[in-house]
């Protein structure tokens, strides 16, 4: 597991950092299991508008969004386009690559940021109830069906979505000053030698201090991206990773002809998608990327051109293991009597089950198993044969 911490501010300074985690597995991992699959998460944190990103061709946006529509945006059926700030995704589109799953979000209708973000990589349905995430949850629910040891992390503070009910063993090498090769070798040498550990540590802290020496102080989005990459497609790696990006929350100059907030941030998207797919070479064939956020948009732009904090919203979706293009969805359309208490865009979709179905795939989990013990019993719609390969 990879996580990467990308502020809005990051892409104007270029400041971020990067941290690993890493699963072990045992030597008696099923068969059924050895062909390894990367899950790629990107927490879009402040709303992203998946009205911005994936608009619906509806003659009512006009209206509604006088001065934030692009009249520019690229085709991708006969009822949805794409924002023109997202090439990669639309030559992905093209490739049969990249989907869209809109009128989605999770189950939050509040509009906090913090209780939203907190709710979206917990995975429950109030925020501050639980300390551990979906995604962490899931993880260790694969550690116990196909016999895999123990987890080793290498992070400063994992963010709440990958953190287990578990503490895993933690290790982590300041940005100010990098660890020598004595030290790293030292921290992996203090395992027993019986212990798994030992020697999952030495592989990956050595490969680790190879690519952070060599980017230390490059921290630019297709930077970050390509180190991740490097991880992810080595067959003994690490195959979740966790970006988290900030910047979505546009209540003023949110943008329409030439660009504006919002099409500046998922422009940055874009080159983290497209630097992804580039230096993971072939093992993109076997990897999913996903967007996850807080909540959407309002439909109607504010006094400021921009959006305020609204309900639902699109996940974005890349990636060898997707069956097809398309957008699912069931749209409920932008007329008023149609919006979430008259002013937000109204989820079809839990997002959570997107989520359970590719943990699903990836993982190689039963998706009853992800409901009873991953969202505590709330029961997981399965939409994995409607979105991935088999």
């Amino acid at each position: 597991m990879i996580t990467t911490d990308i502020s809005r501010r990051f892409f104007i300074s270029g400041s971020a950092s990067l941290s690993l985690a890493h699963m072990i597995p045992s030597p008696s991992l099923s068969k059924t299991y050895q062909k390894k699959k990367n899950l790629i998460i990107i927490m879009l944190r402040g709303g992203m508008d998946g009205i911005t990103a994936v608009p619906p061709k509806l003659s009512i946006l006009d209206r509604l969004r006088p001065d934030i529509v692009t009249s520019d945006n690229i085709s991708l059926t006969s009822d949805f386009s794409l924002h023109p700030a997202l090439e990669t995704f639309h030559k992905l589109w093209q490739q049969r690559q990249a989907a869209v799953v809109h009128a989605t979000s999770i189950p939050y209708v509040e509009r906090s940021h913090f209780d939203g973000q907190n709710v979206m990589q917990s995975g429950v349905m109030k925020p501050y109830i639980e300390k551990s995430g979906w995604l962490g949850r899931a993880i260790e629910l694969a550690n116990k069906i196909h016999q895999h040891q123990d987890s080793l992390a290498i992070s400063l503070a994992m963010p709440l979505l990958i953190r287990g009910q578990r503490q895993a063993d933690n290790y982590f090498p300041t940005r100010m000053r990098l660890p020598s090769k004595e030290l790293l070798q030292h921290i992996a040498t203090s395992y027993a030698d019986h212990d798994p550990l030992n020697h999952v540590m030495q592989r990956i802290l050595n490969r680790s201090e190879d690519m952070l020496q060599k980017h230390y102080g490059k921290r630019s989005p297709s930077i970050l991206a390509g180190t991740a990459a490097q991880f992810l497609k080595q067959d003994d790696g690490p195959n979740v990773a966790v970006f988290d990006m900030n910047g979505f929350d546009s209540h003023t100059a949110q943008g329409g002809e030439g660009g504006g907030e919002h099409g500046a941030v998922l422009s940055q998207l874009d080159i983290t998608i497209r630097q992804l797919k580039d230096n993971l070479g072939d093992a993109f064939d076997n990897t999913l990327i996903m967007t996850l956020t807080e909540f959407g948009r309002t439909v109607t732009q504010n006094g400021g051109y921009g959006t305020d904090h609204g309900y639902g919203t699109a996940i974005l979706l890349a990636g060898g293991l997707l069956k097809k293009a398309q957008i699912f969805n069931d749209f409920p359309g932008l007329e008023k009597k149609n919006l979430y208490q008259g002013r937000d865009l109204l989820p079809t979709i839990d997002a959570r089950s997107i989520y359970a179905s590719a943990i699903s795939l990836c993982f190689d989990i039963d998706i009853e198993q992800i409901s009873r013990d991953v969202f505590f019993g709330e029961k997981m719609n399965n939409y994995r044969d409607d979105l991935f390969i088999a």
